[in-house]
């Protein structure tokens, strides 16, 4: 299949990198020359800052871009790519964003967290597919199967669900180890000593019900540890944390022991 990327990005770079080994990439477009021929040449394509310059000999054109400009993105280039397959691939943005514009519309989306310097685990990476037509959908299944053994071809409401959920499990769980750590540096405690306890919380929350596994002091109601906790972050001018601390600690509370 000849495929090309809109946007050099941390998603293009992976999604490239890992279909180079099955098809050809063809064209990277991206508004910086420098980060679409970095992204090309390691792929072996071509690089260009320009719609007019789209190669439109292609199979399947990827739009990997910040969520707010696809909508900008497709009406600038469905015109170049008439016959093509272009998909997208967020999981916060409805299929509708393309198919209002392109005939052939699809989603193509990663259910990963990914950082330039880390490979990712593909064969265990969720990909869900979504298309306008049934001949799409089959190609974008097939095309997720080689990268992936966990494949589902999911509605833009379930995958935006799962988008929400993903805030929750990665990224504000990833503010909370920022914030232990804050807390851990400024005693000069190192961080390191919690690595054991983040692990097994991690893999205790993939064998059973998250609410099941919650332990603490909100859990359990402890109201002496939770105002001291407070004090001391109160004694430490962190009122953010504080005020964090008992926002969460009363949502727990209130999950396990409601009035």
């Amino acid at each position: 299949m000849r495929i090309s990327f809109i946007g050099a990005g941390r998603v293009a770079h992976h999604l490239a990198h890992a279909l180079s080994q099955h098809h050809q990439i063809i064209q990277i477009y991206s508004r910086s020359l420098e980060s679409a021929h970095t992204l090309a040449v390691q792929v072996g394509a071509t690089a260009t800052v320009n719609i007019s310059e789209i190669n439109p000999e292609i199979d399947l054109m990827l739009i990997a871009v910040s969520d707010q400009a696809i909508a900008s993105v497709i009406a600038e280039v469905h015109q170049h790519l008439a016959d093509v397959l272009i998909v997208h691939t967020s999981g916060s943005t409805d299929i509708e964003v393309l198919a209002k514009v392109h005939a052939r519309a699809g989603v193509f989306y990663p259910l990963q967290t990914f950082s330039l310097d880390r490979e990712i685990p593909w064969s265990d990476t969720p990909l869900f597919v979504e298309a306008k037509s049934e001949d799409d959908l089959v190609l974008l299944t097939e095309l997720a199967n080689q990268l992936s053994r966990r494949v589902y071809q999911y509605s833009s409401a379930q995958r935006l669900s799962l988008h929400l959920a993903a805030v929750f499990a990665c990224n504000f769980s990833n503010y909370c180890y920022d914030m232990a750590k804050q807390i851990v540096d400024a005693q000069q405690v190192d961080f390191s000593l919690l690595y054991p306890l983040i692990l097994e919380t991690a893999h205790k929350v993939t064998q059973d019900d998250p609410k099941r596994m919650q332990t603490g002091p909100a859990m359990r109601g402890d109201e002496n540890i939770l105002n001291m906790h407070q004090q001391m972050l109160e004694d430490a001018h962190r009122e953010d944390l504080k005020n964090l601390y008992k926002l969460m600690s009363r949502q727990i509370l209130q999950s396990h022991h409601p009035q």
